[in-house]
C-alpha cells in the first residue's frame, strides 16, 4: 500500500517533483495545486493526478503528506499549515525568507511533532554521500579545507532574482549545507565578497552574480565556497575535502563542465551537465523516495528544520559580510 501525496507549487522544481513522484512505486495517488489554475489543470492532466482548487482543499483531500515547492515567500506559511493538519511535509529550501523567520517556523514545526524534510538534495548524491562516509570513517584524518562550488550556466529570470533573497540564500545554501553535513562541524564566522559583471538587474536587486565565501568551522576546518550565475560551459556542482591523511572529491564525473588543458588527458569526456536537474536527477529521486518512508514512519527526516535554520544563519552572515566588507561571526547574526 503506497501513500497519497499533495504537491503545492508547480513551477520548474515543483512540476519536476510531481513527475518524479508519479514514477515512485511508493506513491499511489497525487494531488496537485498551483496558484495558476491553468498550470494546475495542465500538470494534473499530464500526470493523471487530481487537481485541487486551493491549498486548503489540497490539505483536506485525504492525503498522507505534502511537498511544498511554491515560491520562497510562501514556504513558511505552507509548512505551518501542513504540520497543523498533522501532515508530514517535504519543503524545498529555504523554509522561510530569513534566518529569523526560519527559526520561528522551525519552532512551530518542532512543537507540532510532525516530521519535516528540507530539500537539500546533495545529501542524496552518491558521490557526496561517499565523501561524507570517508570523513566519518576517519580516512582523511583532520580536515583542513573543504571547497564547494555551485555555478549555473546562466541566471534565472530577474523576476526570480528579485524575490530570491540573494545568491547566498538562494544558491550558496547548498554549499553551506554540504559543508556542515560533510564536516560534522558548525560555522563560527563568515567572510563573503561578491561581484557583478553580468545583467544589471542583479545590482538593482542588491544582489551579485558571482560570490566567494570563507567559512571558519568549529573544528578549525576552512570552507571555501564559490558561486556564479554565469558558467558558459554548463552546470557545475562539486566538492573537494582535504585532510592531513587523504583527500576526496565529489562531482568530478565525465559531465563536469570544464575544459582540461593538459595535453595528454581526455578527461572529462562529456557532455557537460547543463542544468541542476540533470546533474542531480538520481539524487532528487532518492530524496523523494526517502520522504515517502518519512511519511509512513519507516524513516526519520534526514534533513530537518534545525539543519535548515543553521544553513540560514550562514547565509544571513554571508549577506551581511558582503554588504559591510568584514568578517561576521555567526553569534552576531543570531543576536
Amino acid at each position: 500500500m503506497g501513500v497519497a501525496l499533495g504537491v503545492i507549487g508547480l513551477g520548474r522544481i515543483g512540476a519536476f517533483h510531481a513527475h518524479t513522484l508519479t514514477e515512485l512505486p511508493g506513491v499511489d495517488r497525487l494531488v496537485v495545486f498551483d496558484e495558476r489554475p491553468e498550470v494546475t489543470e495542465r500538470v494534473a492532466g499530464e500526470l493523471a493526478a487530481s487537481s485541487a482548487p486551493s491549498v486548503a482543499a489540497l490539505l483536506d483531500s485525504d492525503i498522507d503528506g505534502v511537498v511544498v515547492a511554491a515560491a520562497t515567500p510562501a514556504h513558511s506559511e505552507l509548512v505551518v499549515a501542513a504540520v497543523g493538519r498533522g501532515l508530514p511535509t517535504f519543503c524545498e529550501k529555504p523554509i522561510a525568507a530569513t534566518a529569523a523567520q526560519s527559526a520561528a517556523t522551525a519552532a512551530t514545526v518542532t512543537a507540532s511533532g510532525v516530521a519535516v524534510q528540507v530539500g537539500y538534495q546533495r545529501r542524496f548524491d552518491s558521490a557526496f554521500a561517499a565523501a561524507r562516509a570517508a570523513v566519518e570513517a576517519g580516512e582523511l584524518g583532520w580536515l583542513h579545507t573543504v571547497r564547494s562550488t555551485t555555478m549555473d550556466p546562466s541566471p534565472p529570470p530577474m523576476s526570480y532574482i528579485a524575490g530570491s533573497g540573494g545568491i547566498f540564500r538562494d544558491c550558496a545554501v547548498h554549499d553551506f549545507d554540504a559543508l556542515r553535513w560533510i564536516t560534522g562541524q558548525e560555522p563560527v564566522s563568515v567572510f563573503a565578497v561578491g561581484a557583478n559583471q553580468g545583467d544589471p538587474g542583479f545590482a538593482a536587486a542588491d544582489d551579485v552574480d558571482t560570490a566567494a565565501v570563507v567559512v571558519t568551522m568549529s573544528g578549525g576546518t576552512l570552507g571555501l565556497i564559490s558561486n556564479a550565475r554565469y558558467n558558459g560551459r554548463g552546470y557545475d556542482a562539486r566538492l573537494e575535502v582535504h585532510g592531513d591523511r587523504d583527500a576526496v572529491v565529489a562531482g568530478w564525473d565525465c559531465g563536469i563542465p570544464v575544459r582540461n588543458t593538459h595535453p595528454h588527458s581526455t578527461f572529462p569526456t562529456g557532455p557537460s551537465h547543463d542544468f541542476f536537474m540533470d546533474r542531480f536527477l538520481d539524487a532528487y529521486r532518492t530524496e523523494l523516495a526517502v520522504f515517502c518512508d518519512v511519511v509512513t514512519g519507516a524513516a526519520e527526516s534526514p534533513c530537518t528544520v534545525a539543519d535548515a535554520v543553521e544553513v540560514a544563519w550562514i547565509a544571513e552572515a554571508a549577506t551581511l559580510s558582503r554588504k559591510q566588507s568584514r568578517p561576521v561571526a555567526i553569534a552576531e547574526v543570531r543576536r
